[in-house]
């Protein structure tokens, strides 16, 4: 039986403090269908340094980590905004 290995490709950006730690601005990863916001967190944090509160936005929309994401979607962290 021919079983077919769903891939989805997803757009990762970091800003600010966490674009520092990754050492990078943005990338295209693979992901499994069935994968939220947070196992995307954990995989490309796993290897830094960077200890602070993320936030998460997909496709330009706040949303949280439990957030199922789907193909092509465009999913961005960075420490929380403050203003003055």
């Amino acid at each position: 039986m021919y079983h077919s290995l769903i891939i989805m490709v997803i757009v990762v950006k970091y800003f600010a403090s966490i674009s520092d730690a990754i050492g990078k601005a943005s990338e295209k990863i693979n992901i499994q269908p069935g994968v939220t916001a947070d196992d995307v967190w954990s995989d490309v944090s796993k290897d830094i340094k960077y200890t602070g509160k993320v936030m998460v936005a997909v496709n330009h929309e706040y949303v949280d980590m439990n957030y199922l994401l789907q193909d092509h979607d465009e999913i961005a962290f960075f420490p929380p905004v403050t203003g003055g």
